[in-house]
């Protein structure tokens, strides 16, 4: 019932869009006949000009649904050689819901599972099936936690909840590209804007109770047991997933670098940190339901499974991924597929480690460096530029640009943290130290034999003038010079650098420019065009190149490389740079600039509010 409800909402609010849109097309024609009786064609075609490109993305948003196939999903598709056991419990599931077994299983890198189906004319007559299975699944669930997510999958099968995808998608697709293509102030637009909104609530509520209604067949095949547990599985899962990625791969992706067996690294990690994600899944679910998700709250879906019967199923404990022939290989295989290294260095896990929070040490002790650099005009500062200024006494006078309000004693006693990064970039530059993989654990810092090492009470004696020979002494014993530790990025880069808000059409010393708002600092693209356009410029500006690409091809200013600004006027900005190269930047924004986000300006104020207070 929910698939035939879902299949009706989906033609008939489709439909009902471009009923919407040819109603306002004949309120055009008729507004044109009106205006034109009453003025001039110059008028009528202003006028209207802004209504007939609105109606025209909607044709052209059409054109896209129609043309455009739903195709599966990139994924590494596993033969009966690959995974026979999957395939066995796959077949069974399906004659037990009573539908046709996918053509296909893939595995795929995400922590989900899914099944498509590419049929035609509108789901009447069905396709090929392809069901999805995320790798990390496999990894950290049970055999029966795993057969109750297949047998929800194949629920929908059962359901023919798969051949009205196409219908759902082609209608999403089509309302989006209108959307897209139809500018923020058009009047139209907000016509278009309110009935999307209308068209996913009503399409999301069918699809959740596609939810509830495949989780029958989670219960009848697997058992309460499996079938709630696996639910609770699905969250912590994400979780560990994304602590995994944001904690291991992340820092050394930013750096050029990648792991050689990614999804290899996931599995040690789930096996050294099993207790904790164990106590992730006891946490209370979810049951806050939207009315714009797809799927019911976890909370609201267990709470359901409760009441539902149960067929009797032996509890399958082993690891899920014992239904794959080499859980390993398949990692591989389908890193090479769906990961794209572009370039990276590829590297085994301890290496990987290593080379990547070396990376990010080098990139803060650098900035340190170049700040030595403009302090005492070296051009090729180190950690002896550092070291000579705690031996002048004037480390503190130094320290001050890095602690805020303090006394140059103050600054000097608190830049034993910084001396420490220092030191420890001087140990891995002098090769006589390294960082440690551990999966149950944050890396280890250790010395050339493997001994933890702690270089915090030598950072201590090295700010202070009285006991820097003592340290010095000590760096020697280790086999550490600190005249091998220099800066390696002389200037500062938009590498890795977030996005916090951008200005279309700032003059910048009297020339127009986009300004691009980062974390870093601020890109400046000249030639930027019509402000009319500003808006739709900047979202394509960030989501076709990387930030790091502009702030390269054009012009970048890192806050760093700011003394001060003096913000004359908020609203329109208005405000002069004072770069420590002597130079002044004037910067006015425009009336007829255009924010990307609402707090562009915000943020490029307080960023201006720090640079002042340092």
């Amino acid at each position: 019932m929910a698939a035939t409800y879902r299949a009706l909402a989906s033609v008939v609010m489709l439909i009902g869009f471009y009923v919407v849109a040819l109603l306002q097309l004949a309120a055009v024609a008729a507004l044109g006949v009106w205006l034109y009786s009453h003025s001039n064609a110059l008028v009528t075609g202003k006028l209207l000009l802004p209504l007939v490109i609105a109606l025209g993305a909607v044709a052209v948003g059409l054109w896209r649904a129609i043309r455009t196939k739903n195709e599966p999903a990139p994924g590494l598709v596993l033969d009966e050689r690959d995974a026979p056991q999957l395939w066995a419990i796959v077949r069974e599931l399906a004659t037990a819901v009573d539908t046709r077994a996918p053509d296909e299983i893939r595995l795929v890198p995400e922590v989900n599972a899914a099944v498509g189906e590419q049929s035609r004319l509108l789901g009447l007559i069905g396709g090929r099936r392809t069901l999805y299975v995320g790798l990390p699944l496999l990894q950290a669930m049970r055999v029966d936690q795993l057969r109750s997510v297949l047998a929800h999958e194949l629920g929908h099968y059962s359901g023919k909840h798969t051949r009205l995808g196409g219908v759902a998608y082609r209608g999403r697709l089509a309302i989006e590209g209108t959307i897209e293509r139809i500018k923020p102030r058009n009047p139209i637009g907000l016509v278009f804007k309110g009935y999307s909104k209308l068209y996913l609530m009503v399409d999301n509520a069918a699809s959740r109770r596609q939810e509830l209604e495949a989780d029958r067949a989670s219960v009848q095949l697997a058992g309460h047991e499996a079938a709630t547990s696996a639910l609770r599985t699905l969250p912590a899962l994400d979780a560990a997933w994304n602590f995994f990625m944001g904690r291991y791969v992340q820092s050394g992706w930013q750096a050029g670098l990648a792991p050689d067996d990614l999804f290899g690294g996931f599995g040690r990690l789930i096996q050294a940190r099993r207790e904790e994600i164990d106590e992730l899944q006891q946490e209370v679910p979810d049951r806050k339901p939207s009315r714009w998700d797809t799927h019911p709250p976890v909370g609201i879906r267990i709470d359901a499974m409760a009441q539902l019967p149960a067929g009797t199923v032996a509890a399958d404990d082993r690891p899920a991924h014992t239904l794959l022939s080499d859980v390993l290989e398949a990692g591989r295989r389908l890193q090479s597929l769906a990961v794209d290294h572009d370039n990276r260095q590829v590297l085994p896990w301890p290496e990987f480690t290593h080379a990547a929070i070396a990376a990010g040490v080098q990139r803060q002790v650098d900035g340190i460096y170049r700040a030595a650099g403009r302090f005492t005009g070296t051009s090729e500062p180190g950690l002896t530029t550092i070291l000579d200024l705690v031996r002048d006494g004037r480390l503190g006078e130094f320290a001050e640009q890095f602690f805020g309000d303090v006394t140059p004693e103050e600054a000097a006693a608190r830049f034993t943290g910084p001396m420490e990064r220092l030191l420890v970039n001087a140990a891995v530059r002098a090769q006589r130290a390294r960082w440690a993989l551990s999966w149950g654990s944050p890396a280890q810092f250790v010395g050339a034999a493997g001994e933890p090492l702690d270089l915090a009470d030598i950072a201590k004696l090295a700010v202070s003038a009285q006991t820097l020979d003592e340290a010095l002494a000590r760096l020697a014993e280790l086999g550490v010079d600190p005249g091998n530790a220099t800066v390696v990025q002389r200037r500062a880069t938009a590498d890795n650098a977030g996005v916090i808000g951008a200005i279309g059409n700032v003059k910048i010393d009297d020339v127009e420019h986009d300004l691009l708002i980062l974390d870093r600092g601020l890109v400046l693209v000249g030639g930027p065009g019509k402000a009319g356009d500003g808006e739709k410029r900047l979202k394509d500006m960030l989501e076709s190149t990387p930030v790091a690409t502009l702030a390269a091809r054009h012009q970048f200013l890192p806050y760093e490389e700011m003394v001060s600004v003096n913000v004359t006027k908020q609203i329109p900005l208005r405000a002069e740079l004072t770069l420590h190269d002597g130079r002044v930047i004037a910067m006015k924004e425009l009336f007829g600039s255009v924010l990307l986000e609402r707090r562009s300006r915000d943020n490029l104020l307080r960023v201006f509010e720090r640079i002042n207070e340092d």
